[in-house]
C-alpha cells in the first residue's frame, strides 16, 4: 500500500512517499481505510527525534485518523465492514501510524465517527478530545456551577476543553493572545474571554471572580502559564496541566491547598493498559458532537498527506488557528 514515510529524524524534509506491505489483521484489530488525519505536537516532536516513543525508521507517523472499516479481526464486536470510525491508534513503537492507505487499529481505541462531522473534522478530535476529557471529567470532575478557566482557548486541546466544560454546565472563561482569537473563543461558547497579554492574572481574577479565583484551571500551555494557573485558582481549587515538563515553585499550590493533576493521554496506548477507556470517551464525544455541543476548530488550510511536512511546519510555527488537518489524496 502507499504510505508517507519518515526516513530520518530532523526537519520536515524527512518525509517522502513510499510503499509498504499491506497490513495483516489479527484478533482484536480493525483494518481502516484512512480518509483523514491531523497533526499534534507529539507528531512533530517524534519527527524531530525529541521523543523516544516513535516507530523505527523508515516509519509511518501520526495517530489521529478517521476512515472506513475495511476488515474486522477475530473477536471484535461493535464494528463491521463499512462503518465510519475515528480514533487515535498509533504512530509509536510497535504501532504503525496512519499516513497510509490503510491502518491497523486496536478496536478498543476506536469509536464510530460522529454522523454530522466530515472525515477531516472527525480526524481532528481524538487526541485532543480524549485529553480534554481526561483533564476536565476524569481529573478535575468539573460540573454544573463550577467556574472554569481554560488557558489558550484556540489551541488544539483548548478549543475542545472550552466546549466540553460548557457542555458539563460550567461557567467557562478562557484566555487568548489577540482580538481575533477572542472572537473565536466567544463563538465557541465561552462566557468570558481574556486577553492574557493585556491583563494580569490578578486583574482578571478581581474582575471576573471578585478576587476569589477559579474552581478549575486547565493549563494547556505549560511554562509560565502553569504558574499563572496556580495564581488564578481559588483556595482549594483544582489545576490540571498537560505540559508540566518544567521546574516550578509549588509554594502557591501549598498555600492555597490546591489539587494539581497532570494528564498524559498517550499512556494507555503506549502501555496497552486501559485502552478501552479511549474508545468509551470517543463514544461520549461523538454524542456531544451529534448534539451540536462539540465541533472541531480547523485551521483554514487542509493539507494532503503528501504535504505533511508543510503541515508540521505550520503547527510548529504557532500560527495555526485550531487543529491542522490532512486528507488522504493518493
Amino acid at each position: 500500500m502507499k504510505a508517507i514515510l519518515l526516513r530520518e529524524h530532523g526537519t520536515s524534509g524527512g518525509f517522502s512517499p513510499g510503499e509498504v506491505p499491506d497490513p495483516e489483521v489479527c484478533a482484536g484489530q480493525v483494518l481502516v481505510e484512512v480518509a483523514a488525519s491531523s497533526v499534534n505536537p507529539v507528531d512533530y516532536k517524534i519527527r524531530q527525534g525529541l521523543l523516544p516513543v516513535g516507530p523505527e525508521l523508515p516509519g509511518i507517523l501520526h495517530g489521529d485518523l478517521a476512515g472506513k472499516v475495511k476488515q474486522v479481526g477475530e473477536g471484535v464486536d461493535g464494528f463491521e465492514e463499512g462503518d465510519e470510525v475515528y480514533g487515535c491508534v498509533g504512530g509509536f513503537k510497535g504501532l504503525p501510524g496512519v499516513l497510509s492507505e490503510y491502518a491497523l487499529a486496536d478496536a478498543r481505541l476506536l469509536s464510530r465517527k460522529p454522523r454530522n462531522l466530515s472525515m477531516v473534522e472527525a480526524a481532528a478530535l481524538p487526541l485532543v478530545g480524549i485529553t480534554a476529557w481526561n483533564a476536565l471529567v476524569d481529573r478535575a470532575q468539573a460540573q454544573r456551577g463550577d467556574k472554569v478557566l481554560v488557558q489558550a482557548a484556540c489551541g488544539g486541546v483548548g478549543h475542545v476543553a472550552l466546549q466540553l466544560a460548557k457542555a458539563l454546565g460550567a461557567e467557562v472563561h478562557a484566555t487568548a493572545s489577540d482580538d481575533r482569537k477572542i472572537e473565536v473563543g466567544l463563538g465557541l461558547g465561552a462566557d468570558r474571554m481574556i486577553n492574557y497579554r493585556k491583563t494580569e492574572v490578578e486583574q482578571y481574577m478581581e474582575r471576573e471572580t471578585a478576587g476569589k479565583g477559579y474552581d478549575v484551571v486547565f493549563d494547556t500551555v505549560g511554562g509560565n502559564c502553569l504558574d499563572d494557573s496556580f495564581r488564578a485558582a481559588r483556595i482549594g481549587g483544582t489545576v490540571v496541566s498537560i505540559a508540566a515538563r518544567s521546574t516550578h515553585n509549588l509554594t502557591p499550590v501549598h498555600l492555597k491547598s490546591l489539587s494539581l493533576h497532570v494528564v498524559f493521554m498517550l499512556l494507555p496506548i503506549l502501555r496497552d493498559e486501559g485502552r478501552e477507556k479511549h474508545g468509551e470517551i470517543l463514544g461520549k464525544l461523538r454524542r456531544l458532537a451529534e448534539e451540536g455541543k462539540l465541533k472541531p476548530l480547523l485551521h483554514e488550510e487542509v493539507f494532503d498527506f503528501q504535504d505533511v511536512g508543510r503541515a508540521h511546519e505550520l503547527l510548529e510555527s504557532g500560527n495555526a488557528m485550531g487543529k491542522v488537518a490532512l486528507r488522504a489524496n493518493w
